[in-house]
């Protein structure tokens, strides 16, 4: 039987953009899920936007009320903008013991962060994240043997658009290929757009350049001690590349998570400690 995957938030064009992702992935066998049911709230959209939604979707259930929805489906994709009500949103769903994935950025503040770390340490299913995380340049330059493309030592990420929203992107690409343990960061100064540097447990350092500006490319250069590598991720392929590394565990296929929760929050809790640096 399909898992039946509920969407929360239709106020961003994600969800009409993932829907025929995720058909695609059940039509190529990669998972078998069914977008069953779809909910807004109205903070954006007019009114009954959500059977509008699923009329032109083939969706079929659209609910009035958030926590009508909770006994229809398996689990979730929040994809709500305003970042503050994620946690909020998922806590019915969480309760039931259902999946859930929460776009980006998963939480704006320590609070919602620490709720999220303690529901994952408690064993509730939980995903998410930006799709930076897992583009597959990175990935793949990363699967290249050690000893062709070398330890990375460095690395400067950056976007366009915002510092959080959309620069929460920026970060989530220096994780990506960085890798976890943050230990400080700081802010240097701008130039047009903040630069901010941040430093690993072990030494190593990246600086992401992020704010506002044009919706600038989601760039990379990373150095190692072997060479180095600039790369320009390619957007049309990222939201499958997120599906991709998601799904399997949303849907249960997998047991373990893409990333443990504390270290899938490291994107926004540098933002968080970059924002309070230049504050």
């Amino acid at each position: 039987m399909s898992f039946k995957l509920g969407l929360v938030g239709l106020c961003t064009s994600h969800p009409a953009n993932w829907v025929p992702i995720i058909r695609q992935l059940t039509a190529e066998h990669y998972v078998d899920a069914e977008v069953h049911a779809a909910w807004d709230s109205g903070q954006t959209r007019p009114a009954g936007y959500a059977k509008e939604f699923c009329r032109e979707h083939g969706i079929p259930l659209a609910t009035e009320r958030l926590e009508d929805m909770v006994d229809e489906v398996d689990g979730v994709i929040i994809h709500t903008a305003d970042w503050g009500r994620h946690v909020a949103q998922a806590r019915g769903f969480v309760q039931a013991g259902k999946s859930v994935l929460i776009d980006k950025p998963l939480a704006g503040n320590l609070r919602d962060a620490r709720q999220l770390i303690e529901w994952a340490a408690a064993g509730h299913r939980l995903t998410g994240g930006s799709s930076l995380r897992f583009a597959r340049e990175v990935r793949d330059w990363l699967a290249r043997p050690p000893e062709e493309r070398g330890e990375v030592q460095t690395a400067f990420t950056g976007c366009g658009t915002d510092e959080f929203n959309y620069g929460i992107h920026g970060y989530a690409l220096l994780s990506a290929v960085m890798g976890c343990g943050v230990r400080s960061v700081q802010y240097l100064g701008t130039s047009g757009q903040r630069l901010v540097k941040v430093k690993w447990s072990d030494g190593r350092i990246g600086f992401l350049c992020v704010g506002p500006a044009a919706p600038l490319p989601f760039h990379l250069t990373a150095v190692t001690n072997r060479t180095v590598i600039q790369m320009t991720i390619d957007s049309s392929h990222l939201y499958r590349d997120l599906l991709e590394g998601c799904l399997p565990y949303l849907c249960g296929i997998n047991n373990a998570p893409p990333f443990p929760m504390n270290h899938l929050l490291e994107p926004e809790l540098t933002a968080l400690a970059a924002r309070q640096s230049w504050l």
